[in-house]
């Protein structure tokens, strides 16, 4: 079984931010693989399925991004699930063109306070994830509202395309194929 997690903020503010595009793939992959994400347990609102063969379970804390580590342990604990192999985590990524995906088996929180959270409670940094980029933050932009910003109408669609490149590449994940899901999203996409 894999545990899919997407990185965001609860509360209707937060919708439909910068920073909430964990939040929006789980969405689109619950749509498009009919799994309700609206049972509440973990501090999180989770739904089980099936995806590419794989029994999954869908996830998006409600604890606030900085604080996502404790709903991803109570959940690994839970299910006894190896992060290393079961555990899939998307989030945002300024350092990403809109709708650009960087694809990782492992690595540092790269300055993500939701990352760096959940790497404290695991106590390692080695399981996949998959950054979704929002685009970097304009000069003289404070950060913070950058990410809680909401996208344009040109980024939304560039945004569609990354959700939609996300769930093909935890189809291959979930398939056992981290390598193949790299290779083909890792590369900077073409300016129209």
């Amino acid at each position: 079984m894999f545990i899919i997690v997407g990185l965001g903020n609860p509360s209707k503010e937060y919708e439909g931010t910068r920073h909430n595009v964990g939040f929006s793939v789980i969405d689109e992959m619950a749509d498009k693989y009919n799994i309700d994400v609206t049972t509440r347990k973990h501090r999180a609102y989770i739904g089980k399925g099936m995806i590419a063969g794989q029994k999954v379970i869908l996830a998006k804390p409600q604890t606030f991004m900085n604080l996502s580590g404790e709903s991803v342990r109570s959940l690994l604990d839970y299910y006894k699930i190896d992060e290393t192999q079961e555990l899939i985590v998307i989030y945002d990524d300024v350092s990403l063109a809109v709708g650009q995906l960087r694809i990782r088996a492992k690595g540092s929180a790269g300055g993500h306070n939701g990352i760096k959270n959940i790497i404290a409670h695991l106590g390692g940094q080695e399981f996949p994830r998959i950054k979704v980029g929002v685009g970097e933050k304009p000069p003289k932009y404070d950060l913070a509202d950058y990410v809680l910003g909401h996208f344009t109408k040109a980024e939304q669609e560039k945004m569609q395309e990354g959700y939609d490149d996300a769930i093909a590449a935890i189809e291959y994940i979930l398939s056992d194929n981290i390598e193949e899901a790299m290779n083909r999203f890792n590369r900077k996409k073409k300016e129209e």
